[in-house]
């Protein structure tokens, strides 16, 4: 199955990087390794943006701000480096870190190197010729979830991690946060928005207790083993972890679910194959999790709409930047209907709670 793992591909213009600055700082930091450099994008991220570096039979995955961000909070690269350097030795699906960069001269932000994590990465759609008949998609689903709950488990203070987050009154700071970014980023007129945000505010539940969150677990930030894609090997993209209401986790998790029987305008923005045969529903999902960590779940309606409309906020500043002409990346044109969306769908949950 090695043809069917996850492969970079050509650059995107206007995301190139500057090559002659690159490769002396590359050589400086790792003696030895002189030889041709080259460089491809993983072409799949929308946020971050992420390049696989190849130097003398050496690889590197090299993660740096998207280009025309002015939100320096949301792509801290010291931060995400950080996390990745005390993670690995607890929970080795963390990638190893290996080198940050804070000097803005080689690549115009900061950046930094990780050790590659070689895998299948399911999309979407499973890869075309991957065998993905409804026992793959059960035993996947299951270590999905069981994979979020040992994320939750870690002792992030043995970890040094303790300091990465505020857990008191994260949920309200949480809330209150995503909608100002909203109307920070917005371009369309959206009534929907100030109703959820209200609904949100009156209706904070009590958090349970904090744990390290990744806060944006979905099935394509996630590595397969090429031999048995149920089982994980990587987790990726912890630019947003923190410590936080676990909950919060779940919900982000589920608000990147869809379910067979859900509406149509959520099934064009499906972002994996959970409707596929075998797959858990969200509720299976909530029921898993509940039962491995013993935690109640049942103001989990809540943390669904909270996180659907966090997700159109992430989106709507995505495409704020595509507006402003800071990217030319023709993906971000159809993203004011995923907003809309997401933001109605959240409204939803508010007049019928059954996730």
């Amino acid at each position: 199955m090695t043809d069917l793992q996850d492969r970079p591909t050509t650059i995107r213009a206007g995301e190139e990087l500057d090559l002659s600055k690159l490769e002396p700082f590359l050589l400086a930091h790792f003696p030895g390794t002189a030889g041709a450099l080259t460089v491809e994008q993983y072409p799949s991220g929308h946020s971050n943006l992420t390049y696989l570096v190849r130097l003398a039979g050496h690889e590197f995955v090299l993660r740096r701000p998207p280009f025309g961000s002015k939100v320096k909070t949301a792509h801290d690269m010291s931060r995400e480096y950080r996390v990745l350097s005390k993670l690995h030795s607890v929970y080795p699906a963390v990638p190893r870190a290996l080198l940050y960069c804070d000097d803005d001269s080689i690549l115009g932000a900061p950046f930094y190197l990780m050790e590659p994590v070689h895998g299948i990465i399911v999309r979407r759609d499973p890869p075309s010729g991957l065998q993905f008949g409804a026992e793959e998609a059960r035993r996947l689903s299951e270590a999905f979830i069981e994979n979020l709950a040992q994320l939750h488990s870690i002792d992030y203070a043995a970890a040094a991690l303790a300091d990465l987050g505020k857990p008191h009154g994260y949920l309200e700071r949480q809330v209150h946060g995503w909608v100002d970014r909203y109307y920070g980023s917005q371009t369309h007129d959206l009534p929907e928005v100030a109703s959820i945000a209200a609904w949100m505010k009156d209706h904070l539940p009590e958090s349970s207790s904090a744990t390290l969150i990744h806060n944006d677990y979905k099935y394509d930030n996630i590595v397969l083993a090429a031999d048995d894609i149920t089982r994980i090997i990587g987790v990726l993209d912890w630019e947003m972890a923190t410590i936080g209401d676990p909950l919060a986790d779940l919900g982000t998790a589920l608000a990147y679910w869809v379910d067979p029987q859900d509406p149509g305008d959520l099934q064009k923005i499906r972002w994996c194959p959970s409707t596929y045969p075998g797959s858990f529903t969200r509720a299976q999902l909530v029921e898993r999790y509940a039962h491995i960590t013993g935690r109640d779940v049942s103001k989990i309606a809540f943390y669904l709409a909270f996180a659907r409309f966090k997700i159109a906020v992430i989106i709507q500043q995505i495409y704020y930047r595509y507006q402003q002409g800071l990217t030319s990346d023709l993906r971000f044109a159809a993203m004011p209907e995923m907003v809309r969306a997401l933001v109605r769908s959240s409204v939803q949950l508010t007049e019928s709670p059954a996730i």
